[in-house]
């Protein structure tokens, strides 16, 4: 099995370069590897929404729904329709 080359050139066999990787007035220095993220998508992960996802979409939507109820009992009550 082979292993593919470093993305790096090795620094002291890199024309251009002096002592410490610094580079002499008016030469360019090597590219480095441009390479970020995955090229394809984790197996898995398309879509799928966690047991633990929906009971905290659940919770909140419990918080939101009391949240109103009491709003809405608040505004009835200081409209004098309770009386």
């Amino acid at each position: 099995m082979t292993t593919a080359p470093p993305p790096d050139p090795d620094p002291d066999r890199t024309p251009g370069l002096d002592d410490g990787g610094s580079v002499d007035p008016g030469d360019t220095p090597p590219a480095g590897g441009q390479t970020s993220g995955l090229s394809t998508p984790q197996p898995g992960q398309e879509g799928r929404s966690s047991s633990i996802g929906r009971g905290q979409m659940i919770g909140i939507a419990l918080v939101v729904v009391v949240f109103i109820l009491v709003a809405v009992m608040l505004v009835l009550q200081a409209t004098g329709v309770f009386d």
